[in-house]
């Protein structure tokens, strides 16, 4: 018998009456444990069976069947749900499976027991040899799309569960919720098997229930809900869900007051989500390992803790780093791949980078054949690019390339919308805070996420990147591109373009050289007074009354404009006609919020614009007339853009502190955030512009109007304090 159900066995005995299991259809006590192990293994054993296949979500019945499988000395081979059916086969014919059972019930399938259900599989394959003394199969895709089989026996399972409880023994963990597949082989030993030897109640759920989808789908809201009914102490996150819980707990949508332990593995975790975590209340701690030392090698917790490593390495391996930078690990080895011959070699070379700090704690940095190696030389691990990529911007998903290119790109799936502008200042944020050499020129943004079920990501989570790399041509085709400044600067310092390089689009130019100029605006006193509540009526109709005056004048200089292009321009003038229909009639929109503001609206139509409007029009209607008529386009980068940034989130603040209707915000919300498709047609119409001529008359009008729209701003009368306001709010 495993020396891990012994163990289960005398925690039965101390505390008979604890919860030991619970989930939605039931729950069994400790002291009802071994009996319910002990029934179903013997039904294992009239079955005749030798190796089996587990399936299923996760229900009382998975473990059962699980542990069941361990008392009986069947080969158990948890099957991950998301497999694809040729990964399911594979799985099949390798481990030469003689029956799956299920945790649920089956299609073919006929009851086992305890809520199990079990279906022979006719003319079982042979199937590979097994090393002696195999106990449980765990299938990871790892680093390719053909799922290995990593051979592991009762004893080392034991092992790891044992180093980990004595690793915890100062943490008081009573309840534990599995929120990864019990088919993963980290929920499996430290989600069961180590809340069992501790005494402490393992809660099972179905995974949709708890807001997760195959391997990395997630609804964030049902997962935070369910999180907040069962009330678990302790958690195994991956570096996607800590990032969901880290958002929910700042913004107050999760009760982080019971969680004690929250453990953090299957990639690399940012120092800054760490503290951002715990500065909420949820107490994360990130780990380290691999299926073939058990499931974990080294962690962090609580009195022992060093963000921005893994920890200090588990009691039962020693863990060093050679002199090639590999971490490897000695102890608690795997018996084997399956369908392999002979003994892994020891130690085992992880085949990750890694390092020490001085007081002990181990580092990893990536793995040691994704080491991205640019044009200049530079080595750069994705890895530890993807997890700041993650924490900069909350991304679902990041994946780093450009080995052999001078400058590095990012394949992104992001959560929640982000405006063009907002996510480029973002990555200029993440850029400057990085090595010049591992700055990011270009992202490319998919709606769709990366998933194991096409071969892009590994059971936990991690790229494969050999399979993107390969088919990283059409990835990119399904996606929206970004260049960063990075890109700005890479084309300014190389007098002429690198092999492979980025080509600098001319919008991306514009946005470079008119960053001096867009500062003016953003740096205008109305937007830091919104923000602190120094904001009153009189202030939004001024505001109102400026941009109906300029408003009003957009259709006709799109005309003018029109006139004037060359034959050249023809492509400009067709987007042109589609503008103007686009535009018209939006002067009167303001005039309908400013009417909803208590202000009369033919009054406001018969007024005078501020001086700085007044220059402003009168300038765009001199150099469409006296210079180069496609210098339009300035005021159009300078009034789109703006609007992107800052129309929907200022409108808000400025409803919610003067208590107006909907209707007195027309013009601001529909110029604001939802307003990006229309920005992204501005964009690649800029980037058809290559005329130089045409290019400096863009950037030298947009200086202007930069400029001028940005002296408006500054000229909008404001209260001293918040909630000084001369007129009340309509």
């Amino acid at each position: 018998m495993a020396a891990l159900l012994e163990r289960i066995r005398q925690a039965a005995a101390r505390h008979p009456e604890r919860p030991a299991l619970v989930s939605p259809e039931g729950g069994l006590r400790y002291g009802d444990l071994p009996a319910a192990i002990d029934s179903l293994a013997r039904a294992l054993g009239r079955a005749g069976v030798q190796r089996v296949g587990l399936c299923g979500d996760n229900t009382l019945a998975w473990v059962l069947a699980d542990l069941a499988c361990l008392q009986a000395g069947v080969v158990c081979v948890p099957v991950p749900g998301f497999f694809s059916p040729a990964q399911v086969a594979h799985l099949t014919a390798q481990a030469g499976l003689e029956a799956m059972l299920h945790s649920e019930p089956a299609e073919g399938a006929q009851p086992l027991g305890q809520g199990v259900w079990w279906r022979p599989l006719p003319e079982a394959p042979v199937g590979s040899g097994l090393p002696a003394g195999t106990a449980k199969i765990t299938f990871t895709s790892g680093s390719t799309g053909t799922p290995k089989g990593v051979c592991l026996s009762a004893a080392q399972m034991t092992a790891t569960s044992l180093a980990l409880q004595s690793r915890l023994a100062g943490v008081p963990l009573r309840r534990h919720l599995c929120l990864l597949p019990l088919a993963t082989l980290l929920e499996n030993v430290a989600g069961v098997y180590l809340p069992l030897l501790m005494g402490a109640t393992v809660t099972v759920a179905p995974l949709g229930s708890l807001g997760m989808t195959g391997s990395s789908g997630l609804e964030a809201g049902r997962m935070v809900s369910a999180l907040n009914r069962h009330r678990p102490q302790s958690l195994i996150l991956v570096p996607e869900l800590a990032l969901a819980l880290v958002a929910a707990a700042e913004q107050g949508a999760l009760d982080t007051g019971g969680f004690r332990f929250l453990a953090v593995g299957g990639g690399r975790v940012s120092p800054d989500l760490l503290h951002r975590g715990r500065a909420a209340g949820l107490p994360l701690y990130e780990g380290y390992g691999l299926s073939e030392c058990g499931s974990v090698v080294a962690l962090n917790v609580p009195g022992d803790d060093r963000p921005g490593t893994v920890g200090k390495p588990l009691s039962h391996v020693r863990v060093t780093v050679d002199d090639k930078g590999h971490i490897q690990v000695r102890g608690n080895a795997f018996l084997g791949y399956l369908g392999q011959t002979g003994t892994p070699e020891t130690p085992l070379d992880t085949g990750d980078l890694g390092d020490y700090d001085e007081a002990g704690f181990l580092r990893v940095n990536g793995r040691a054949k994704h080491l991205l190696i640019t044009s200049f030389g530079r080595n750069v691990s994705p890895e530890w690019l993807e997890s700041e990529l993650t924490q900069a911007l909350g991304a679902r998903q990041a994946v780093v390339f450009g080995d052999g290119e001078p400058r590095l790109s990012a394949l992104l799936v992001l959560t929640g919308p982000w405006p063009p502008e907002r996510l480029r200042a973002a990555l200029n944020r993440l850029n400057a805070t990085l090595p010049d050499y591992a700055r990011l020129a270009q992202v490319f943004v998919r709606q769709r996420p990366l998933s194991p079920a096409d071969g892009y990501l590994t059971a936990n989570g991690r790229p494969v990147r050999h399979r993107i790399r390969q088919d990283l041509p059409a990835l990119l085709a399904e996606a929206t591109p970004l260049n960063t400044d990075a890109a700005a600067h890479a084309a300014q310092t190389c007098s002429s373009p690198t092999p492979g390089g980025t080509h600098m689009a001319f919008f991306d130019r514009l946005q470079t050289e008119t960053a001096e100029a867009r500062a003016h605006v953003l740096g205008a006193p109305v937007i830091t007074a919104i923000r602190e509540g120094r904001f009153h009526l009189d202030s939004y109709t001024w505001f109102l009354t400026q941009a109906f005056h300029h408003v009003k004048h957009t259709v006709p200089l799109m005309m003018a404009c029109g006139a004037r292009l060359p034959e050249r321009l023809e492509f400009v003038r067709k987007a042109l006609v589609e503008y103007i229909e686009e535009e018209y009639g939006h002067h009167e929109w303001i005039l309908d919020d400013l009417a909803a503001c208590g202000e009369d609206r033919e009054a406001v139509r018969h007024s005078r614009p501020h001086v700085a409007i007044e220059l402003m029009v009168a300038y765009l209607y001199d150099v469409i007339e006296r210079g180069n008529p496609v210098a339009f386009f300035g005021m159009v980068q300078v009034l789109e853009g703006t609007s992107i940034e800052l129309a929907t989130p200022l409108g808000q603040a400025i409803q919610q502190q003067l208590g107006l209707p909907d209707r007195a915000f027309s013009y601001l919300y529909s110029h604001g955030a939802l307003d990006q498709e229309h920005f992204e047609f501005f964009r690649n119409l800029m980037n058809r512009i290559e005329h130089p001529d045409d290019q400096q008359a863009i950037i030298e009008a947009a200086r202007m109007v930069y400029r001028l729209y940005g002296d408006m701003l500054h000229s909008i009368p404001l209260p001293q304090r918040a909630g000084e306001a001369n007129h009340e709010a309509a």
